[in-house]
Formats: C-alpha cells, sequence, structure tokens
C-alpha cells in the first residue's frame, strides 16, 4: 500500500478565530487508537467545544468530537475522551509559562492529517471582549464593501 502524502483538512474551528486573539500556533501529534483514526478518515469530527490544557508536564485535548466509528465492534472508542497531544518538551515549557498568564489558554484550531498522521493545530489565545468582536466584523464589511466597489469600477 503506497504512503499517503499531502495534507486533508478534517475539521476548523471558525469560531475560535472570532472569540480569541491568536499569539501562537503549534502543530501537535495525537495519540489515538484505531477506531479514531477510523471515523476521522471519513471526516467526521467537531472541534467547537475543544481545548487543551496541561497536565503534569502532558498536554491534553479535551471536548473534541470524534464519533464512534460505524462499523467498529466492542472495540469503539469514547466520542468525547482526553486524547494525549504529542509536542515536544521545550514547546510545552514554553506552554506552561504562557499559561500561567491570565487571560490566556490553548484552543484547537483545525484537525487534519499530514502525510498520513492525525495532527491538531492548537493556539494560545487570549479571549475577546465584546467590543473587539464587533470591531473585527466592521473592518472585514468595510473591507468587503471596498473590494466591491473596486469590481464595480473595473467593470
Amino acid at each position: 500500500m503506497a504512503r499517503e502524502t499531502g495534507h486533508k483538512l478534517i475539521a476548523q474551528n471558525k469560531r475560535a478565530r472570532h472569540d480569541y486573539h491568536i499569539d501562537e500556533t503549534y502543530e501537535a501529534g495525537l495519540v489515538l487508537t484505531g477506531t479514531e483514526v477510523k471515523s476521522l478518515r471519513q471526516g467526521r469530527a467537531s472541534l467547537v467545544d475543544g481545548f487543551a490544557h496541561i497536565n503534569d508536564g502532558e498536554v491534553w485535548l479535551e471536548g473534541v468530537h470524534i464519533p464512534e466509528y460505524s462499523q467498529g465492534t466492542w472495540t469503539n472508542h469514547a466520542a468525547r475522551r482526553s486524547r494525549k497531544l504529542l509536542l515536544h518538551r521545550e514547546q510545552i515549557s514554553r506552554l506552561i509559562g504562557k499559561t500561567r498568564e491570565p487571560g490566556h489558554t490553548l484552543v484547537p484550531l483545525s484537525l487534519y492529517f499530514s502525510d498520513g498522521r492525525a495532527k491538531v493545530e492548537i493556539a494560545l489565545a487570549r479571549g475577546k471582549r465584546e467590543y473587539d468582536k464587533r470591531h473585527d466584523i466592521a473592518e472585514r464589511e468595510a473591507k468587503r464593501d471596498m473590494e466591491r466597489a473596486l469590481r464595480r469600477r473595473n467593470r
């Protein structure tokens, strides 16, 4: 069987970019069971309520929903179990220091396969205030209106 290459997106957390200021991003491997991988290959996952935390020098992903594999038997996995993330020791120590600062948290941004291996992109993030969200929406709409006007002018 040929090795899988490339980048295949499974799930994306668009809400995280709306609710948080993203400071840094990290790519982490996931420790998964066989039925979880098969379910992910079918493109089924949700990052909506997901977050990561550090416990005893290990990073854990919580709240990510990977549904049970439809053809799984008694070996099927729990849909919302804790999953260990694989990061370098230096990255974990940096995250420990940063998450201790008030207002910082770890949120998953996307879940994907990279060269056949399941990866998750996590971000060190700070929560946005309501006025920040309104400001971002206003900027996006102004940019959209400007591009629309330029297209109309160039016709």
